[in-house]
């Protein structure tokens, strides 16, 4: 079956309203062996009702979080945690292409590599704010010229790998270079992602 996205949540809400169905849509943030242990979370939107009659039942499946009666929201919220774990799993298996020529191992990329995403996901709350805030040029950010990634593709084509991922953020980075906006923050790629070249 194909998931339901944003859009085909809010369809099937109308057309459970026009039958008279109560409709909760759903997005899975969890692997199948993780339904019902710790770990697993589940997003729902649409009937606040269904939502709250059922949460005993929910909550055996995994945490509960609901994200209000708009039912495309919880689907569109999973796919876009997925877009982040997918680009930064592309990111993984760059790095490990990177060093495997001077004989590292995966697995010892991996053990290096496993907490350094971590600790820079605590700089997600200070993204968010320069974006909500919507001034890419407050005091404490990285600039976009500073953030270029030529130094990380030149040695990529020197391992002789492919550049595609890292490529990708590079031009992101130079679409608000070449709009004129280098000395700003980092946090400024979002308006590449917002506004597609």
């Amino acid at each position: 079956m194909e998931p339901v996205r944003g859009e085909g949540g809010r369809e099937l809400a109308a057309w459970a309203e026009r039958a008279g169905v109560a409709y909760l849509d759903g997005g899975v943030m969890a692997t199948p062996p993780m339904i019902g242990r710790p770990g697993s979370s589940i997003l729902y939107s649409g009937s606040a009702d269904v939502f709250h009659e059922c949460g005993p039942l929910l909550d055996v499946w995994g945490t509960s979080a609901y994200f209000g009666e708009d039912a495309g929201l919880a689907s569109l919220y999973d796919l876009a945690l997925l877009a982040g774990m997918y680009v930064m799993f592309a990111g993984f298996m760059h790095g490990a292409a990177m060093v495997a020529p001077a004989g590292v191992t995966t697995g010892e990329f991996a053990a290096r590599a496993a907490p350094w995403p971590a600790a820079m996901t605590s700089t997600f709350d200070g993204l968010a704010d320069v974006v909500d805030g919507g001034d890419y040029t407050v005091d404490g950010q990285q600039s976009l010229t500073f953030s270029s990634l030529d130094d990380i593709l030149a040695a990529s084509s020197d391992q002789g790998i492919s550049t595609e991922a890292v490529a990708m953020v590079q031009r992101l980075i130079h679409r608000q270079i070449d709009a004129g906006h280098g000395e700003e923050g980092f946090a400024r790629i979002i308006e590449s992602i917002r506004q597609p070249g």
